[in-house]
């Protein structure tokens, strides 16, 4: 690792000072850095009263994604200075959320690789590294957003679809549970979420024509607790909804973190796309659970609730994005709510105690469906399914939104989501084949990269939303198509990267740019903020490096 005093000058990183190299292998006594007891349930559940430490991937169990810290505020931001930057030999997407504990950070690189950093220096105290197989079914490369975090262990999904216990003294593997075969085409790149005493993981590998589900896992022995599949079998409500044996073998993976309500004690999970995913001939009907959000018991996995996005979803529009849960009065009335911003460029409101459907708008450019009715289902557009020929639709096939999280400030009241206007082809091929390991896609779609550059109408854009109604507050463009998460904090600042590698400070209020910095690579992941020793720092992942950032 290379440690350097910088400043930033006029958007660029200039080394100032001598620089002295450290080897990668140096070590420092990670046990003598950890001054208080492991993390507990209880403290996890009140991490938004200890925002110096950053303890689940979303930042707490309701995924606003807002921290109370506010030394770093709107004031002073232009004067962020880099602390520290950590290089990889990485060739995939960085899509790491790190964790930081008592000034210790955790993250993970593509191939399942977890270091502990010092959160102060970036300094290494240790790696583990993960043995991977030889061959992978994965559909999005090899990537891997995060760990877990409970007690003294370290809880990591791999690309082969098993779950690993790692010791956060010294990275050593305490058990590895399988999740699922992977020759299957099974694998895990979120980050799993610690409900209690259990580990809860969902599964990638829709587009392998598996049948999707979440598991709980003990977090002790990583013995598994309940497994709820995501397509109802024989007998099941909703079974009737796949039509013949579709249901055997139609996706509906559960590939990100979800978000849990302690005083409900109800987890919310978002399910994956159908399978095939542009073919939706051969599994005729609405395709349960398939484009929903389940409310489930973390107790026993029952389903309380589901909600449906997109029934007989045929442009690949997973309901992948992560459940943010507030308390907000709705038309006069105090209710536990859920906003949701979704692939389909549709802006839900749903109850999240028993959800009923609220509300629904647009808040990116759609052209397949007429409007969205009182009951949430969503009326199409005739001729918008894929067909031989092609067909244009809006949004295209990386949808108006995705897997990178969005924000909601309790300061400014507004919903902060990385939004696209962009619309792409969607092509269908008859009779697709299942086959162990290879792609269930049956045609696919394509998005338009060149009018992502160049067309003035294909827009990304950061938007700030009224969060009971969707109405735009206000938008930060950004161009081409911006894969970057999102951070609100108590200071008033809105955080956020861009596909050309520029991380940049926004007024929450009002959206106006205060302050930007270009990293030289692109920002595929969400930032996080924390404090060590009084001083509040914000780390972004971007190319195949790892940026911290304070005054």
């Amino acid at each position: 690792m290379i440690r350097t005093n910088v400043r930033l000058i006029s958007g660029s990183i200039a080394i100032l000072a001598s620089v002295c190299v450290a080897q990668e292998t140096q070590q420092q006594n990670l046990e003598s850095n950890i001054t208080s007891p492991g993390v507990t349930s209880a403290q996890i559940t009140a991490a938004e009263d200890q925002p110096q430490n950053w303890l689940t991937y979303s930042g707490q169990y309701h995924s606003q994604r807002y921290s109370r810290l506010d030394q770093l505020n709107s004031e002073n931001v232009a004067d962020l200075r880099a602390k520290w930057v950590r290089q990889f030999p990485i060739s995939e997407a960085f899509e790491n959320s790190p964790l930081v504990v008592n000034g210790v950070m955790y993250i993970t690189l593509p191939e399942n690789k977890v270091q502990a950093l010092d959160a102060r220096t970036g300094l290494m105290y240790w790696e583990y590294a993960y043995k991977l197989p030889a061959q992978l079914a994965v559909c999005c490369g090899k990537i891997n957003r995060g760990v877990a975090v409970l007690g003294e262990t370290l809880y990591m999904g791999t690309l082969d679809a098993h779950l690993v216990a790692i010791d956060v003294k010294n990275g050593t593997e305490l058990w590895n549970s399988e999740v699922a075969e992977a020759k299957a085409g099974h694998s895990i790149t979120g980050a799993p979420l610690i409900v209690k005493d259990m580990v809860i993981t969902g599964v990638a590998g829709g587009e392998y024509g598996i049948r999707g589900f979440i598991d709980a896992y003990n977090a002790k022995t990583g013995e598994r607790i309940w497994r709820k599949h995501t397509i109802p079998g024989p007998g099941e409500p909703g079974n009737d909804t796949w039509e013949g044996d579709s249901w055997k073998i139609g996706g509906s993976p559960t590939w990100m973190t979800g978000s849990y309500d302690p005083e409900l004690n109800l987890l919310y999970w978002g399910v994956g796309n159908p399978g095939p995913d542009w073919n939706g001939e051969v599994r005729e009907g609405s395709n349960l659970y398939s484009d929903c959000v389940l409310a489930i018991d973390p107790d026993s996995g029952d389903i309380k609730w589901h909600f449906q996005f997109t029934p007989h979803d045929v442009h690949d529009w997973d309901a992948c994005q992560v459940p943010v849960l507030v308390d907000l009065e709705y038309k006069g009335e105090p209710r536990k709510l859920m906003l949701w911003g979704n692939r389909n460029a549709f802006y839900y409101v749903l109850d999240r105690k028993s959800g009923e459907f609220l509300h629904a708008s647009e808040f990116a450019k759609q052209t397949w469906a007429q409007k969205i009715d009182k009951k949430g289902v969503p009326i199409r557009v005739p001729g918008m399914l894929p067909s031989k020929e092609g067909v244009m639709v809006f949004p295209d096939v990386s949808g108006a939104a995705n897997w990178y999280s969005p924000s909601y400030s309790p300061l400014t009241n507004l919903f902060y989501i990385m939004a696209f206007d962009g619309g792409g082809e969607y092509f269908m091929t008859e009779d697709p084949v299942k086959r162990d390991g290879l792609p269930f896609t049956g045609g696919t779609g394509v998005a338009n990269e060149f009018e992502e550059f160049m067309d003035p109408d294909f827009v990304s854009a950061v938007r700030a939303l009224e969060p009971t109604t969707g109405k735009l507050v206000w938008e930060y463009r950004v161009q081409p198509k911006s894969t970057s998460g999102i951070l609100s904090t108590a200071g008033n600042i809105v955080f956020g990267g861009t596909r050309r590698g520029n991380f940049f400070a926004l007024d929450a209020t009002n959206g106006n740019e205060l302050w930007r910095l270009d990293l030289g690579g692109w920002v595929h992941a969400a930032p996080v903020t924390y404090q060590v020793a009084g001083q509040q720092y914000v780390t972004i992942a971007a190319g195949s490096a790892l940026f911290t950032f304070g005054l």
